[in-house]
């Protein structure tokens, strides 16, 4: 995954972290765990504040699915 599979970032922590509430992850722990999860391939410092949004949105989305 790259950071531009928002959706697919989403799914996959929501996943990896089910008991975590997105609605209160900053950008940098968001950041990190979307780094340590197996599936990301991209560069780390790629990444900014519109980017890592649109994760949290996804995956607010998703756990209220």
């Amino acid at each position: 995954m790259n950071w531009t599979d928002s959706l697919d970032i989403a799914i996959a922590l929501d996943e990896a972290y089910p008991d975590f509430d997105p609605t209160w992850v900053n950008f940098v722990n968001l950041k990190k765990m979307v780094i340590e999860l197996a599936e990301f391939d991209d560069d780390e410092n790629k990444s900014g504040e519109k980017i890592l949004e649109a994760i949290q949105m996804h995956w607010i989305a998703e756990r209220h699915e």
